[in-house]
Formats: structure tokens, sequence, C-alpha cells
């Protein structure tokens, strides 16, 4: 599950990672939480030969996806992830798997310990080595009762690797560079010609910081909520609350 995660690369640095021509200037983000507002990159529509305007393009979409054909969103769920195993066939997911896949730039994710259904000992997980991570994301625009629409988003997840398997049993689908523009080509590529790309992260890819419960506030959004902190007792029986088949865990209000 990715239910926190951060963006603090500066515009430059994050549009050079995704293949887009610029970004408009934007804060470091320490703490997206759901229902906020997230960068991702789309391909763009397509070009006349000869053009020289970008294959890709960022837009901002509401963390928390919302199918198209929903009638009343006080009734359903916040979808701020989606199982990769099942998203081809869910009818959640799977318009947004055949026509709208995205990449979420991120610095790294937020995940807890669970301990007796409750979150434990929070973790900062980035990359060892630095720099930037793509999620595998998907997009939904939708068409609010009174004409307005909105565009929305999820975050696709998948078993967690040995990295993060001791802290929480799923992580976010991590998209390589080198398969950027697989994923996000929905005119020629259908979800199963991409369904190899659903993996978890290589090993040794991520580290995870303990860090303190800062980062359980919404309301805290600094660089200090990614200080290292001290690790919590482990569990004797960690007993996991089961979550439903979207990993969803929040109402939309």
């Amino acid at each position: 599950m990715c239910g926190r995660f951060a963006l603090t690369a500066p515009p430059d640095q994050t549009a050079a990672f995704l293949g887009l021509a610029e970004l408009e200037e934007f804060p470091a983000r320490y703490n997206i939480a759901p229902t906020q507002p997230v960068l991702v990159a789309t391909s763009a529509a397509p070009r006349a030969p000869g053009s020289n305007l970008p294959d890709r393009q960022s837009m901002l979409v509401r963390w928390g996806l919302i199918p198209a054909w929903v009638k009343d969103t006080r009734e359903f769920p916040l979808l701020i992830n989606a199982r990769s195993e099942g998203a081809i066939e869910k009818a959640s997911f799977k318009a947004a798997m055949r026509h709208r896949r995205a990449l979420v730039p991120a610095s790294g994710f937020y995940e807890w310990r669970q301990s007796g259904g409750k979150k434990g000992q929070p973790y900062w997980i980035r990359p060892r080595h630095g720099g930037l991570v793509a999620f595998a994301g998907l997009i939904e625009t939708y068409a609010e009762p009174g004409g307005s629409e909105m565009d929305t988003g999820a975050i696709l997840t998948v078993n967690a690797n040995a990295d993060v398997a001791h802290i929480h049993d799923r992580m976010p689908v991590v998209i390589d560079p080198r398969d950027f523009a697989r994923w996000l080509d929905c005119r020629t590529l259908e979800p199963r010609d991409i369904a190899d790309l659903l993996r978890p992260a290589q090993l040794d890819f991520f580290e995870a910081i303990p860090v303190s419960d800062l980062v359980n506030k919404v309301a805290n959004t600094g660089p200090e909520i990614q200080l290292r902190g001290e690790i919590g007792p482990e569990p004797e029986k960690a007993k996991r609350h089961k979550l439903g088949a979207d990993d969803s865990q929040m109402t939309l209000f």
C-alpha cells in the first residue's frame, strides 16, 4: 500500500527525469496525502510528423481515483491504490489501465509497520542511491453532477520485496526509466502487453529509514519528518488489518 509519499526534487530535475520539456516552479512536498493534488506525467496527444513538441505532458490530479461510472461519490470509497494483480479486470480500474496510464514521480514513500491492526513504527522508504522514482499510476476524469470535471488518480501496488516486506506486505509499482515509453503507450499497447512491468522493485533498490511519528499528521509538511527516529519494539505477532481488493481505506468526505 502507499498512503503517503514525498516529492522534494526541484522542478528541472523532475522534468528531466520524466522526459518533460519543463515544469512550473513548485515547492518541495514532504508529506503528500490522499485527496491532495499529485503531479503525474502522461503521453501527449499524437503529434504531427516533424513536430518538436514533447511526447509527454504533465498534469495535476486529485489523489483518489473515482471511476467515470460512479453516481454518488458519498457512497464510494477513495481509491488511492489499485492492486496490480487484478487491475486489468477490476471494474474500477480496467478502463484506466487500457486508456489512461501515468507516471507518478516521487522521492520516496512512507509506510508503517503494522501492530495489532494499528499503525506502528513509520518508515521513510527511499531509493538507496538517491534520485527519483516513478510509480505506476492510473487516471480517470470524473464528471460531477453539476457539470464540472475533476481529474483523479491512483497508484498501483504489488507484493512487497524483501526490502519492504518486514514493514508492510505491499509496495508501489516502480516503473524503470527504460520502460517509461512502454507504460505510457496506451495507443498501441494493451494492458496485457505491459503486465510484465507490474512487479516489485529490484532487491536493494530501496532503503527503509525509521522516522518519528511526525509524519502521521498531514499538517506536518517540513523536512524534519524524514529525520531518522528510534525504532519501536517489534510486535510479537502483528495482526494486519485486512484491506479490500482496492487497498482503499478512506471515504471521500
